[in-house]
């Protein structure tokens, strides 16, 4: 009975102090979908996967980013969405759709051991009406897709790996 009752002492002084979550050992370093619709100038997790309409004045956003359980927020590009920047001088081309893109390949820390992230991708890219988010990312990139649809490496990166699970970098540990 006093166990317990230490215990439960422990645990409200835990709490009490803000120490409630526990540290981040481990995560998944992935690509993360984000979009922005036109106007907007923030990203929003997209919810599915990248086989969805995207609308004529959007923004599509990826990046090579860490989750865990206890931080289940995927860090969205690190530059804000602007159409106008990435497609501001691109004309309108009749019965066609321009979207911007921007593929950020994340922090060095996240770089599996060996490689190099390539550099940022930010093009206005036009495609026909009916283009998915996929065609608008494998219009300017190539993209290696799993089995089960997940993006696993853009532009040959990462080379070799699919969503793995990784110890968290120092930046993402709280």
């Amino acid at each position: 009975m006093k166990r317990k009752i230490f215990l439960s002492l422990i645990a409200i002084a835990l709490l009490a102090s803000g120490c409630s979550n526990p540290p981040i050992e481990k995560g998944f370093r992935y690509w993360g979908y984000f979009q922005a619709a036109p106007g907007d100038e923030s990203w929003t997790p997209a919810m599915t996967g990248p086989t969805v309409d995207v609308k004529d004045g959007s923004v599509e956003g990826w990046a090579f980013t860490f989750s865990s359980d206890a931080m289940p927020d995927a860090s969205a590009p690190k530059l804000a969405p602007s159409f106008q920047d990435i497609c501001g001088t691109t004309p309108a081309v009749e019965g066609k759709k321009r979207i911007g893109l921007l593929v950020d390949f994340g922090p060095k820390s996240l770089q599996p051991e060996g490689e190099s992230a390539p550099e940022l991708v930010q093009e206005c890219v036009v495609v026909d009406q009916s283009a998915l988010g996929s065609d608008v990312l494998g219009q300017v990139t190539k993209i290696n897709a799993g089995s089960s649809g997940l993006i696993c490496g853009i532009n040959g990166y990462p080379a070799k790996e699919c969503g793995i699970e990784v110890e968290a970098p120092e930046e993402f540990r709280k």
